[in-house]
């Protein structure tokens, strides 16, 4: 059906929702190089900045099923003008805000908009582009939208340094604003698919190993880099590490920029030996642990060459988490994948979310933000870890045996899974 379209066509609504994603990362991870102004100006400690961060995470989680119901429902324009909006509203109460409760308003609106976000550009993507395609667009579109986060970065340092905080947030407001703008006149969709009702779909969807192989996959990758960029990161190299803000900044950049050149990478080793994918994944896990065990251990403060290489590694994390979506969209047919995609991103935030929130209480009840303290409260991520990799080893089992009993009837099991091709699903048992 895609090959039917025009081309030109079929990439300009791509860039449309690519764009929209890349805003809605940008509006995400803005508190994350805000933390300690935000922490002055609201009069919080470390705690109380990690619950900030939690309850737009929070929200972004608990939206995520929901969310996929209300795309197959209304179509994934109408939930990108949402998000948009919502998102710009939250800015604009964030930019506002002169007391907690204000902040919390303004990220439950960012976190909400931001959950309609994703998951209805992943439903273009399957709409749009044949399925031997989906696995790179989509990677690629979780690379290109992470521009968002450079943008939330080095920039957003210098307009709070320069401007202030209210000029620097009502600019991050526009900018979801221009988003609506650019969705509305460029984005096109097909009709919503019609299916069974979504509670059978949400229990099914559940059910399939594939979807919680991508849920801890997407789990256990994405939390370290996440709360890194979301929160912790910043505060970590300005305040533990003694960094000055300016090279804090270049080195979250460095972990984004660099997250995009993986990407690819990933994407095309993932395709080129499939049998290894959940190897990937593990090695992934694996290295993240090591490089923050070799920072964490470091006598007094880590090297700038080390604190790159720790940024090198986690570069890795956003690509892949990008894995889990192909294990739930090869496992599930089309009619719930708007569900299973939502149960893999949910999973994902809600250890982000977990870890954020630990981190902060950890400082907290150290008494401090010294490099001790750091020390400690990154330590909180080692559970995760551990229990991610062993669901992986777990999950990727049953995976194995579903996917041979539907290799006695390949053709049975291609439509089964809702249209993936023979050589991804003869690629899926050894994961």
């Amino acid at each position: 059906m895609a090959a039917e379209r025009t081309p030109g066509r079929v990439w300009i609504i791509w860039a449309a929702g690519v764009f929209a994603y890349a805003v809605a990362v940008f509006h995400r991870q803005s508190l994350g190089v805000a933390g300690i102004e935000a922490g002055a100006r609201l009069g919080i400690g470390a705690t109380g900045l990690s619950m900030l961060a939690m309850l737009q995470l929070l929200v972004y989680a608990a939206m995520q099923i929901p969310v996929g119901i209300l795309v197959d429902r209304l179509g994934s324009k109408r939930m990108l003008l949402i998000g948009a909006g919502v998102m710009g509203c939250g800015q604009l109460v964030f930019a506002l805000s002169g007391g907690l409760l204000d902040a919390i308003g303004g990220r439950v609106l960012v976190g909400c908009g931001d959950a309609m976000t994703f998951i209805s550009v992943i439903r273009l993507v399957n709409i749009w582009f044949p399925a031997r395609r989906n696995p790179l667009i989509v990677q690629l579109t979780g690379l290109l939208g992470q521009l968002g986060a450079i943008a939330s970065a080095v920039p957003l340092i210098q307009g709070l340094h320069r401007y202030g905080w209210t000029p620097t947030f009502l600019t991050a407001a526009a900018l979801g604003g221009l988003s609506l703008v650019l969705v509305a006149a460029v984005l096109r969709e097909s009709r919503p698919v019609s299916g069974t009702t979504e509670r059978p779909r949400l229990r099914e969807a559940w059910a399939e190993p594939g979807t919680r192989l991508g849920m801890w996959t997407h789990a256990a990758t994405q939390s370290s880099s996440a709360a890194f960029l979301l929160l912790w990161g910043y505060p970590f190299l300005v305040e533990g590490q003694g960094l000055a803000p300016a090279t804090a900044g270049v080195l979250l950049t460095t972990l984004t920029m660099l997250g995009i050149v993986c990407g690819p990478v990933l994407g095309y080793l993932a395709g080129r030996f499939p049998f290894h994918r959940s190897r990937m994944v593990l090695i992934v896990i694996c290295s993240t642990a090591a490089a923050w065990t070799a920072v964490l251990l470091w006598p007094g403060r880590a090297p700038l060459w080390l604190l790159f290489v720790l940024v090198a590694v986690l570069a890795w994390n956003g690509p892949g988490s990008m894995i889990g979506f192909d294990y739930a969209r090869t496992l599930n047919p089309a009619a719930r994948i708007g569900m299973a995609t939502g149960i893999v991103n949910g999973g994902g935030f809600t250890a982000t979310m977990s870890v954020i929130a630990l981190i902060g209480i950890a400082l907290d009840l150290r008494g401090g933000t010294d490099l001790a303290a750091y020390r400690w409260a990154l330590a909180v991520q080692y559970p995760l870890w551990i229990l991610g990799a062993v669901q992986v080893l777990r999950y990727r089992g049953k995976a194995r045996r579903l996917i041979a009993l539907l290799d006695q009837d390949l053709g049975e099991g291609l439509g089964k899974v809702g249209g993936a091709d023979q050589a991804a699903l003869g690629a899926q048992p050894a994961q």
